[in-house]
């Protein structure tokens, strides 16, 4: 299937530090594409690669399973890392969880974490009868666009394919018992009001990870998808300057064109 107009991956070559941005479940690179433009505009080499099964039609995700995902930034991690002396992973709800085990399992590959309203488990009594609902139900309502801000919208689907929820839900158990294994530097920010992730799940997030050097950032004027929201800029910012401090290079190195 054709990938959506707005859903398609980007990569800027810039200096040599990277950052691979990880978007969430069911929705696309539009998602954090503001973000990831901001990064390569000061120098960053970014990747920001489309998940399998995302950015087409819901049914394609049905096919899919949490180690394809995974997979991709996995790939995209290893990618950079060859390019650049220094890489930082960096995510959006889902996309936040992805980065986490991208740091848990790459050790000093990565330089440290950056997640906007990190999921770390699938919420209510319905995620207990996934096992057994997928097979008798194939989809439920849509997740996407959980936006604060007039106008602007997130490109996902309207529908949530049920086995691909059921394998974020094994996935997310999964990393739950990996994230002492974080001890990269962490910047966590999470938004007041947030109607897809709670706030108890960037609570579980730091009180999991081994990271000494921590920083959680409060949005109080986003809902979910924040890097579309009216904290966009303060994420991206916030992102930049925690990257910046890390490697103190950042901006001083000459960019090519993006694309």
């Amino acid at each position: 299937m054709p990938v959506l107009p707005g859903a398609e991956p980007y990569r800027h070559q810039g200096g040599e530090v990277g950052v691979l941005l990880c978007h969430g479940f069911t929705g696309s690179p539009q998602s954090l594409r503001p973000w990831a433009e901001h990064h390569a505009a000061h120098g960053l080499t970014v990747s920001l690669p489309l998940l399998p099964g995302h950015g087409t039609r819901w049914e394609d995700m049905q096919l899919t399973t949490w180690q394809d995902w995974y997979a991709e930034v996995d790939r995209e991690l290893r990618l950079l890392a060859e390019r650049c002396s220094r890489v930082f992973v960096a995510g959006l709800s889902m996309g936040g969880a992805l980065a986490l085990r991208l740091a848990a399992r790459h050790g000093e590959r990565v330089a440290g974490t950056v997640v906007v309203n990190p999921a770390n488990r699938v919420h209510g009594l319905s995620a207990y009868a996934l096992p057994v609902a997928r097979h008798l139900v194939r989809t439920t309502r849509g997740i996407a666009s959980d936006i604060a801000k007039e106008g602007a919208a997130e490109l996902g689907y309207d529908r949530v394919p049920l086995h691909a929820a059921h394998s974020l839900r094994v996935f997310l158990r999964r990393l739950d018992g990996e994230l002492p294994q974080v001890t990269q530097p962490l910047l966590l920010l999470r938004s007041a009001r947030d109607h897809v992730v709670p706030a108890a799940d960037s609570a579980r997030v730091l009180s999991r990870v081994s990271s000494a050097d921590i920083t959680e950032v409060v949005l109080e004027h986003s809902y979910h998808v924040a890097t579309l929201d009216k904290d966009a800029d303060r994420v991206f910012e916030e992102s930049l300057a925690f990257i910046g401090r890390l490697a103190p290079d950042v901006g001083k190195e000459g960019t090519a064109a993006v694309g």
